[in-house]
């Protein structure tokens, strides 16, 4: 079948294209080979090193990962509070942005602007460092909590709005002509199906929460994942005089590439889901109406 976005490749980009993978493939294989004598050589693919994070015989193995999960249990707690958080202030924006009057209108566009035009990295600075100069003292946890719902407030805002303008305008026109505000027709109407629109994308926002995470490191007294792992390397670096970040670090990212693999998994679930249900309910639409027909 032709393409409509590309012409097809012929026979010689084909062939091209095939010699460009090898070549780059067989760069690729070469500089991790490279890598793992430079490793070896090295003394970093010594069992013993990798035995506390990887061989539950280790007797360090226990320990080790009962420190990790602490600053784990931290992480997703983090990430918990800052999505429900995030989603109910981005829902809130969402709705004064759609239903405001044109004044309001752009001083709640100027909020989300601002935000999103913030690294978040300089949210979670300015919760940890300005909050407690003007007297809010809170735990650790909750200025890293602050700082990232900042930032993805914002974001979800803007998935949210995206979801109530993809839906078609004659439900708004219909609801508005029995006496609906337009408020009810957000809250009856529009907001449940966008949720349902937009929820595979607000999974994958999640999967970006859970990375930022690990900025927490900027907030002093809070054990983050990654913070959690930096002093498990100092103990060993310090107790047992081996150096260990390449074995920690790949253990931490281990973790976030399982955690973010399964919640990309659980979007494409829910969107394959949500593509059934849309179709099974075009179906039961379509079907008296050609019942009827028929009967005609």
């Amino acid at each position: 079948m032709t393409s409509v976005l590309y012409d097809a490749p012929g026979p010689r980009a084909r062939r091209n294209t095939a010699i460009g993978t090898t070549v780059a493939l067989v760069l690729l294989a070469g500089v991790v080979a490279l890598a793992v004598v430079q490793l070896g050589a090295n003394g970093q693919l010594d069992g013993e090193k990798w035995g506390p994070f990887f061989n539950p015989g280790n007797r360090y193995f226990t320990a080790t990962w009962r420190a990790l999960g602490v600053g784990l249990g931290n992480t997703l707690v983090a990430a918990a509070l800052t999505l429900v958080l995030a989603l109910a202030i981005g829902t809130a924006l969402a709705v004064l942005r759609i239903s405001s009057t044109p004044v309001y209108r752009w001083l709640v566009v100027g909020v989300i602007e601002l935000l999103r035009g913030l690294p978040v990295v300089i949210t979670i600075f300015l919760a940890a460092r300005v909050l407690p100069e003007i007297g809010v003292t809170l735990p650790p946890l909750w200025y890293l909590v602050i700082g990232l719902t900042l930032y993805n407030c914002v974001i979800i805002a803007e998935i949210v709005r995206a979801g109530v303008a993809a839906l078609p305008r004659g439900q708004s026109e219909a609801a508005s002509a029995v006496g609906l505000t337009r408020f009810q027709v957000l809250r009856i109407i529009l907001l449940p199906q966008a949720f349902r629109i937009m929820l595979p994308a607000l999974i994958s926002q999640l999967v970006v929460i859970v990375k930022d995470t690990s900025l927490g490191f900027i907030i002093f007294g809070f054990s983050e994942f990654v913070r959690t792992a930096n002093t498990v390397i100092q103990f060993f670096g310090g107790q047992e005089e081996i150096n260990l970040p390449l074995q920690a670090y790949t253990a931490v990212a281990l973790v976030f590439i399982l955690i973010n693999y399964g919640l990309g998994k659980l979007a494409e679930y829910v969107q394959r889901r949500s593509g059934r249900a849309s179709r099974s309910a075009a179906v039961a639409v379509r079907a008296p109406v050609k019942v009827g027909t028929g009967g005609g």
